[in-house]
C-alpha cells in the first residue's frame, strides 16, 4: 500500500520494482507508515447480500472420487471442480506454513461456489485496497449527479488504480469526503464493506481503516456485477493494466488468466499487512481476495510472496 502523511503517523510507500513470487522483493524505498491506532470489529456480524458461503477451510469434508478422472476430490462440498478443489487444498497447506495470518476468499461467479478460510473474517488494515471502494463511490456519485467529476478528478482516480497513488487518494478524500469527512464511509457498506471500521469514526481517513477479507470479496463482486457497464469496463481495464508496483498478488495467476488486481500494503505498529483483491479467467469468472496480516512474523517481501503464490497455486496453467 502507498500510505501518505496523515497527522504524524502516515507516510508514503512509492513504486516497487515488479518481481516474481519466488524472488525476494524489497519494500518501497520511501517512508513507511506506522500506526498505533486500533480498530475493534463490529459488535455483531453485518448483513450481506453476497451469495452464501458454501464451505470453509476449517471444515475438512470427506474425500470423494471424481468419476470422470478417477481422482480424489478433497473438497466435494465446495462446489468447485476437482482440479480447483485440489488447488484449494494445496493453498491451505501452503499458507499454514507462511508468516502471519492469511485470510482468503475464492469465488466462482458462474456457479456460485465459494471457499473462505478461517481467517476470512479477521479485521485487518485495508491499506490501499480501499481505493477501489473510493473509485466505486466517486463514479456512482458522478453518475447520480451528486458531484461533477473534473478531468483532473478522473486523472486522480486513474492514478489511484494504476499506481496506488497516495497523493491522488488524499486529494480526492479532501475534496469529496465532506465537511465531516464521513461521506465516503457512509456509502462504503453499500459496496460490500459492511465490516469496515475507521480508526477515528468521528473523522475517518482512507489510510486508517480496517475490514475483512469477506468485505473485499463483496467489494470486487459489486464492481463486476453491479456497476453500470461503462464504469465496470473502465475499472476492469484499469485493474488489468496496473503499474509494476502492483504486479503481484492476484497478478500471480499469470497472463493467460488475464488477471486484474488492486493491491495494498503498509507497515503498522503490529507489523506489515499485504493485501490483494481481483479477478481472473474469461469474463472475470473467478474472484480472489487475500489479506495477509504478518503480525511481525515477516515483512513486505514475505507477504508479497505469499499473496502471489496463493494466486499462482489456484490458477497457474489453468487457462
Amino acid at each position: 500500500m502507498h500510505l501518505r502523511a496523515w497527522p504524524v503517523l502516515v507516510a508514503c510507500l512509492l513504486t516497487v520494482t515488479a518481481c516474481s513470487a519466488s524472488e525476494a522483493a524489497a519494500p518501497p524505498s520511501s517512508q513507511v507508515r506506522t500506526s498505533t491506532s486500533s480498530v475493534a470489529p463490529p459488535s455483531s456480524p453485518p448483513s450481506s447480500d453476497a451469495p452464501p458461503v458454501t464451505s470453509t477451510a476449517s471444515a475438512a469434508p470427506p474425500v470423494a472420487t471424481s468419476e470422470a478422472k478417477g481422482e480424489q476430490c478433497p473438497l466435494p462440498e465446495s462446489g468447485f471442480d476437482c482440479d480447483l478443489q485440489r488447488r484449494v487444498a494445496q493453498v491451505r497447506r501452503y499458507v499454514a506454513g507462511r508468516p502471519g495470518d492469511v485470510g482468503i476468499v475464492l469465488r466462482d461467479r458462474e456457479t456460485g461456489a465459494v471457499w473462505r478460510n478461517e481467517h476470512a473474517g479477521d479485521m485487518v488494515w485495508t491499506a490501499s485496497t480501499i481505493k477501489l471502494a473510493m473509485t466505486v463511490d466517486l463514479l456512482r456519485r458522478d453518475r447520480a449527479g451528486e458531484v461533477a467529476l473534473t478531468d483532473e478528478d478522473h486523472a486522480l482516480i486513474t492514478a489511484m488504480l494504476h499506481d496506488s497513488d497516495d497523493d491522488a487518494a488524499d486529494a480526492l478524500w479532501e475534496r469529496y469526503a465532506g465537511q465531516d469527512r464521513r461521506a465516503f464511509n457512509a456509502a462504503f457498506p453499500s459496496y460490500g464493506l459492511t465490516s469496515l471500521v475507521p480508526a477515528d469514526p468521528s473523522r475517518p481517513y482512507w489510510g486508517f481503516q480496517k475490514c475483512t477479507t469477506d468485505d473485499l470479496d463483496r467489494l470486487i463482486g459489486h464492481v463486476l456485477s453491479r456497476l453500470p457497464a461503462a464504469d465496470r469496463s473502465y475499472v476492469v481495464g484499469e485493474m488489468r493494466a496496473v503499474g509494476p508496483d502492483q504486479q503481484w498478488g492476484v497478478w500471480g495467476a499469470g497472463p493467460s488468466a488475464r488477471p486484474g488486481t488492486k493491491d495494498g500494503w503498509s507497515e503498522e505498529a503490529g507489523g506489515w499487512v499485504m493485501n490483494t483483491v481481483g479477478f481472473v479467467g474469461p469474463g472475470e469468472r473467478f474472484t480472489v481476495a487475500v489479506m495477509n496480516d504478518l503480525g511481525g512474523e515477516g515483512g513486505y517481501a514475505e507477504g508479497r510472496a505469499t499473496d502471489t503464490e496463493v494466486a499462482r497455486i489456484l490458477f497457474g496453467d489453468r487457462f
